[in-house]
């Protein structure tokens, strides 16, 4: 009697672990993928909200967001829809970082991070143990060479022999014409981030057919220097004795450019101004800032938001509808990207969902393609760039698109 009894309650239990299995219910589990059931995939992010610089990719949450909630407004991906945690903040500390990546994994339970937006990213070696995928703007060395990490624009930080960018030397020939006797000058600090994006941009600009005049290393990175004039001499005397047609910034930092680009014009630089972080609506709201700016070319990875392109007008409805009268900012674009090329490598997927499927299809050959940022190819993009990027300048208080949204080829970095 107590064997029959026995045997009935394990068969009880058998009947209702299988139930519990079919219904995805079982730790929040369906198939055995954390962060997944029949009807939602959990997912969260790591950002660099707040720092002792003031610098903060906060507004990448709300991008995600909104391309999240499009989605899920659509009926989710194959019926799950995403259940979104929002960003843990990383204070611009590695070790708060791989906190914060452990706390998503293992408390949790994310079956992915998206959007990671923080320099200093410290939980890339975890999630890498962990198999577990994450998706954002692969800014450092840490995104390169993984398996689950990837950056909606690729690995920015080749290694040598690996490929490395041409767009934006390209872009600017182009814009400007052609680059057959035209000079670049590279500034950037004395960072190692600021230092290896001199490395890469200067190439860029060579491949163009730039001529390249100079490579000035030695700025602070801490501050802006008191004192602007003998990086502006070295400038302005680089092109043999004069002046370069082009100055390219290398500088994380609106504060840093303001102050470069000022004592540039107060020295008389009659040339072109370029940089990566320029492209940014605060600016607009501090008339030093802007003046110092106009005519300043900016180079975003991202189809800018005055373009006509639909994907654009989709993104500005998207984060109209969760955050209305929201200003649209290069941080916010990157989480909407990388929220969107997510959801399309799990659509890619199919229905039946791990960890394991989804890596696989993301690193076999995978390809993606959107107006919107551009083109991206996994694995080949683990290791290189993706090769798009866009031109935006400011004039007279208002951004325009001066080139829009290209790829090009990469070539090996030397």
């Amino acid at each position: 009697m107590v064997r029959r009894g026995a045997a009935v309650l394990t068969m009880a239990l058998l009947v209702a672990g299988c139930a519990a299995q079919q219904t995805g219910t079982t730790g929040g589990k369906a198939g055995g993928a954390p962060g997944v059931t029949d009807t939602s995939i959990k997912v969260g992010g790591v950002l660099t909200k707040t720092s002792a610089s003031g610098y903060s990719t906060k507004d990448a949450e709300l991008g995600a967001k909104a391309r999240f909630e499009r989605a899920n407004a659509e009926g989710g991906v194959h019926g799950r829809k995403i259940e979104f945690l929002g960003a843990e903040d990383d204070g611009q500390d590695a070790a708060k970082g791989d906190a914060a990546a452990k706390k998503l994994v293992q408390k949790d339970q994310v079956f992915a991070l998206v959007p990671v937006h923080a320099p200093n990213f410290g939980g890339a070696a975890f999630l890498e143990q962990q198999g577990v995928p994450w998706f954002g703007w692969a800014t450092g060395p840490q995104w390169c060479g993984t398996r689950t990490g990837f950056g909606y624009n690729g690995c920015l930080a080749p290694k040598q022999g690996a490929g490395s960018q041409t767009w934006w030397g390209r872009q600017m020939a182009e814009l400007l014409g052609g680059a057959d006797g035209k000079t670049v000058y590279v500034q950037t600090s004395d960072s190692s981030g600021s230092k290896y994006g001199g490395t890469t941009i200067s190439q860029s600009f060579e491949a163009a057919g730039f001529k390249l005049v100079g490579v000035n290393s030695g700025l602070p990175a801490a501050a802006p220097p008191p004192d602007w004039l003998p990086y502006v001499d070295k400038i302005m005397t680089s092109n043999g004795g004069k002046a370069p047609d082009v100055v390219v910034s290398v500088i994380a930092g609106t504060k840093f450019n303001v102050g470069l680009y000022s004592a540039l014009k107060r020295a008389g630089y009659q040339g072109v101004l370029t940089d990566a972080t320029s492209y940014d609506a605060a600016i607009l709201k501090d008339q030093a800032s802007a003046q110092a700016l106009d005519g300043v070319v900016a180079a975003p990875m991202f189809e800018p938001f005055e373009s006509s392109a639909p994907e654009i007008a989709q993104l500005k409805q998207d984060v109209e509808k969760v955050a209305p009268g929201a200003t649209l900012t290069q941080h916010l674009a990157i989480g909407y990207w990388a929220a969107d090329i997510f959801l399309d490598m799990l659509d890619k997927t199919g229905k039946d969902l791990t960890r394991e499927k989804f890596l696989a299809t993301g690193n076999g050959q995978y390809a993606y393609e959107n107006a919107g940022f551009g083109k991206i190819q996994y694995p080949k993009d683990h290791d290189e760039p993706n090769g798009c990027g866009a031109l935006v300048k400011l004039e007279g208080g208002a951004f325009q698109v001066a080139k829009s949204m290209k790829c090009f080829d990469n070539v090996p970095l030397k």
